[in-house]
């Protein structure tokens, strides 16, 4: 889980200027989404820092999520298409 999370907020923009988060074509709500996915993050950070083991279910459903928000921010012209 640690991995995946260093991995989701290497790839994710974070760091993007509310301004860019909220221009041209929107299919779906960058803003929204990227704190929905910084929230999740946090509190597994926070979970694992008290000791708590995830199971697979849990990183699968970190993963998928994280996947998702990706599409969105790609159809957004946010992120570039991975090859």
């Amino acid at each position: 889980m640690r991995l995946l999370i260093a991995q989701v907020r290497m790839a994710m923009p974070f760091d993007l200027p509310e301004a860019n988060l909220c221009s041209g074509q929107c299919n779906g709500c960058s803003q929204k989404l990227l704190e929905y996915l910084d929230t999740e993050l946090q509190d597994w950070e926070y979970r694992l820092k008290a000791g708590e083991t995830p199971d697979f279910g849990d990183i699968n459903r970190m993963a998928r999520t994280s996947k998702k928000i990706y599409k969105v921010l790609q159809r957004n012209g946010l992120v570039e298409e991975k090859p």
